[in-house]
């Protein structure tokens, strides 16, 4: 199984880590807006996490004669999950490396306008300032960025390593042809 954790982990991995990779250098010196962004990354994230249910239906179907318990196909999926999210933190660091991009700056910059336009008094915008500031210094360390990065897709991991579980459990939903 851990063969094939890593298989499918690789291909979910390689197709979520191209599309960030290709549109964050694509649109480098003109990203898209938070909520475009987010919607690509996310659809994304479940395009490339459908390898979830795939990996887990064949090997339920090709290994374990059409038969899996609920615990050992939700655990094969979080493992392609991770893999998955090692690959989209790795694409994530070297899109930041090829860009340039200071994603922190931009990203704080954005939440600052957010805070301004929603009339916050200056005590306020100077404390949300500060806090900014902070998650800037925080953001340039790999060591504080990468953790972060995983959580954006691990979460989307586990909810399709759930669904597929639950669904793949059922020896008659698609059953193996023979």
């Amino acid at each position: 199984m851990f063969r094939k954790i890593l298989l499918w982990g690789t291909v979910a991995g390689l197709v979520v880590g191209s599309i960030l990779f290709g549109t964050t250098v694509a649109m480098a010196g003109h990203p898209p807006s938070m909520g475009v962004g987010m919607a690509i990354g996310y659809t994304s994230m479940l395009i490339a996490l459908s390898a979830i249910f795939v990996g887990v239906k064949r090997h339920r179907d090709e290994a374990l004669g059409g038969v899996i318990r609920f615990w050992p196909a939700f655990a094969m999926g979080l493992g392609i999950s991770f893999v998955a999210g090692v690959f989209y933190v790795l694409a994530w660091e070297a899109a930041l490396a090829v860009t340039g991009m200071d994603y922190g700056a931009e990203f704080a910059g954005h939440m600052i306008e957010q805070q301004k336009a929603a009339g916050v008094s200056v005590a306020e915008l100077a404390k949300y300032v500060a806090e900014m500031e902070r998650f800037k210094t925080q953001y340039a360390n790999p060591l504080f960025r990468m953790p972060m990065t995983f959580t954006e897709i691990f979460p989307v991991g586990v909810l399709v390593s759930l669904i597929s579980a639950g669904l793949l459990r059922k020896p008659g939903f698609l059953p193996a042809r023979r």
